[in-house]
């Protein structure tokens, strides 16, 4: 399971949605499925493109995918609306905490792809959501990038700490 974090370091711990009532609410949605983590922070940095600003937390309310949060200086549905798509960042210390098993998606960002073989194949660049589950962007030693499904039939061990994942299958990178 993932969490999200940007390469700041700093995690985007969930996404502003629309506002919610008259007094300046917005819905947000976690992105680790995941709330109490969200429902303690006392300020977010809020991030919409290449605009950022710290946020105090007046109040939240809700659990799960139904949290809302009011902001210091948001007082109308208008106010709250300008919000919209905003990304909620915090640093690690703050992110969901994660289970055995588990790491951030910051964490695979550059660690080595190689075969059961040992054969180093390429650098993990990103991993991307898709409709099906997740996608790990991978640069090859060419430059080339391939898009190759996060699944266990292409993945076998991953550690983030040592700094590698082993491809099981080879030819899904021709």
């Amino acid at each position: 399971m993932f969490k999200g974090r940007d390469v700041t370091g700093q995690f985007v711990v969930g996404l502003v949605g629309i506002p919610f009532g008259l007094k300046g609410f917005v819905k947000v949605r976690p992105l680790s499925g995941e709330s109490a983590h969200i429902r303690c922070l006392g300020s977010v940095l809020l991030r919409q493109g290449l605009h950022e600003k710290t946020y105090e937390v007046e109040e939240t309310a809700g659990s799960g995918a139904a949290l809302r949060m009011k902001f210091r200086g948001i007082d109308t549905p208008e106010a709250a609306k300008a919000l919209t798509g905003a990304e909620l960042v915090t640093d690690r210390a703050h992110a969901a905490p994660l289970k055995e098993g588990e790491f951030y998606i910051e964490d695979l960002r550059g660690i080595r792809v190689i075969l059961s073989t040992g054969e180093a194949v390429g650098e993990i660049t990103d991993v991307l959501e898709g409709g099906g589950g997740f996608l790990v962007e991978l640069r090859l030693p060419s430059g080339e990038l391939r898009l190759i499904p996060f699944i266990n039939e292409f993945f076998g061990e991953v550690s983030p700490t040592d700094g590698k994942a082993v491809l099981l299958e080879g030819w899904i990178l021709e």
